[in-house]
């Protein structure tokens, strides 16, 4: 026979324990905001239960009033995590217009109308509706890819409103699964219900670990001054669009960018105005890029564009476009305003190129030096047609300012 007094009391245990984890998961990630609210679910769960408890020492409906709010509570709470998990608002206004209609109505079929039934309908309900609400973001979410720990949530919730459902339906005909009854179709109920809270809790902390694993991922793909790509995500890129152009034949092209004279503005100014320089001309050129296009920082003043599925005509047009901003935005300068100028070099992949990223950005690397050459503050694409000067070997490449 199970014991419905001692399976509350597990379920209290077992949310306290849950609220330490959630507790010591929020001290640890302060920014994980989805923390803080499964961690004050599992404890107003864990109050709620304990407070229905003592329903077992008193006559008074009080003590199961302010428990079914307190579960009601931890099932708002609990979907208000999920919301904040994938960074939308949290319908603070919808929860409490929830939670208060469910307790309402609980009252009211307790207290005014004795009706078990509708009763635990509304308490049904309350527990329910923002769990239904939550779904949509487990199992489709904003971008598109499933965790493993957002599908058991969702597995999860479904099999919770599934005994929602049957509950409420064997209420509806005639049976009694409620609190009071202390039947053991009840306590099986608190059984399923302590297990699965305990699995959507974990199915939570999956989502955590897959969202944090993630997190540093990406921070080992970025540049931690300007915030832009690093060295190794650009030549990850790369790689994967001279295979796309190998398939396709349809070319992509490549700036190479170099601050002029960054190494004088540090000895002069400081490395902090250096580093000023740096990410200034991040937020500037990423205002002249295109969706899809990558800006990387590959070291110290250096920096490249990849420019997916386009020509070397229009691989100029960028540079173009990012060199005017450079130029317009040093003519602005006053005082104590430090003018940035740069360089930049173009190039196109070719079949010959094939998939060896590093032969583009040769290329690209000379054409760079041609700009430099000729001047600095400007740029030049590289071009691989036979130089017909006599003077130069035939078979040479050269870079040529593009006009």
């Amino acid at each position: 026979m199970l014991n419905v007094p001692t399976l509350w009391t597990v379920f209290v245990v077992n949310f306290l324990a849950l609220g330490l984890i959630w507790a010591y998961v929020t001290r640890s990630y302060p920014k994980f905001e989805a923390a803080r609210f499964w961690m004050a679910s599992a404890f107003v769960g864990a109050a709620g239960a304990m407070t229905a408890l003592v329903r077992l020492f008193v006559t008074s409906p009080a003590p199961l009033l302010v428990g079914a709010a307190g579960v009601i509570a931890a099932s708002c709470l609990a979907a208000m995590g999920i919301q904040r998990f994938y960074d939308r608002p949290v319908s603070w206004r919808v929860m409490t217009v929830t939670a208060t209609l469910s307790i309402g109505g609980v009252v009211f079929f307790m207290l005014v109308v004795e009706h078990m039934q509708l009763r635990m309908l509304c308490y049904t309900l309350g527990q329910a509706l923002p769990l239904v609400l939550s779904l949509r973001l487990l199992l489709s979410p904003p971008e598109g890819r499933v965790s493993p720990g957002a599908r058991l949530s969702g597995i999860v919730i479904l099999t919770i409103i599934a005994i929602f459902l049957a509950r409420a339906a064997g209420n509806l005909l005639g049976g009694d699964f409620s609190a009071v009854a202390g039947s053991q179709a009840h306590a099986v109920l608190v059984l399923g219900l302590l297990f699965l809270s305990m699995t959507l809790n974990f199915g939570f902390l999956l989502m955590a670990m897959d969202r944090l694993r993630n997190e540093v991922a990406d921070l080992a793909l970025l540049d931690d001054l300007t915030g832009v790509a690093n060295r190794r995500h650009l030549l990850q890129r790369l790689g994967e669009e001279c295979a796309r152009s190998e398939r396709s034949g349809e070319p992509f092209s490549l700036l190479v960018i170099d601050l002029d004279g960054f190494k004088t503005i540090n000895d002069t100014y400081g490395h902090a105005a250096g580093d000023a320089c740096l990410q200034h001309f991040t937020l500037m050129a990423q205002t002249r890029l295109r969706p899809g296009d990558m800006l990387a920082r590959t070291g110290g003043d250096e920096f490249c564009i990849v420019l997916p599925s386009s020509s070397l005509h229009e691989g100029a047009l960028i540079a173009r476009r990012v060199l005017e901003i450079c130029r317009q935005d040093a003519a602005t300068c006053t005082g104590n305003d430090i003018p940035i100028a740069i360089s930049i070099g173009v190039a196109q992949w070719d079949r010959g190129i094939g998939q060896f990223p590093d032969r583009l950005m040769v290329h690209a690397d000379e054409a760079l030096y041609a700009a430099k050459k000729n001047g600095k503050n400007d740029f030049a694409v590289y071009d691989p047609a036979p130089s017909l000067l006599p003077e130069l070997p035939d078979t040479a490449a050269v870079a040529r300012k593009f006009a």
